[in-house]
């Protein structure tokens, strides 16, 4: 028997989304010296929104996360453009993201024990 709630549910995809996001900054980190490389990202809120649509669809599907080169950036004379900086503060923000989303979901599963056991109170 599973015991889900549409927030746990949404958390779940909001975590999975957030690690999603993770990957591909450790990915442009991971290439950072390579030449040419052109750091990689994604629209989270996009990303996101589309899967509360599929949640809201009932969609078994998973999102496909569309991961794309970032605009703007300044590129060094062998072509790449991570910047380190950069990159670290977009880990900062994720690793937050996803420390919230862990909290937030710890405390619906609490709220679900508690609904559960209250007859023993």
């Amino acid at each position: 028997m599973q015991i889900t709630s549409r927030l746990s549910d949404m958390l779940g995809r909001f975590l999975d989304l957030t690690s999603d996001q993770m990957k591909l900054t450790a990915g442009n980190v991971a290439n950072v010296d390579t030449p040419g490389y052109k750091t990689q990202g994604m629209d989270f809120n996009a990303a996101f929104a589309q899967a509360m649509k599929g949640l809201d669809e009932q969609s078994v599907a998973g999102v496909q996360v569309q991961a794309g080169d970032v605009q703007g950036l300044v590129a060094r004379p062998d072509g790449n453009n991570v910047s380190i900086d950069r990159e670290s503060m977009q880990l900062a923000k994720e690793q937050l993201q996803f420390r919230t989303g862990v909290e937030l979901l710890k405390r619906e599963y609490a709220r679900t024990m508690d609904a559960i056991h209250a007859d023993s109170k």
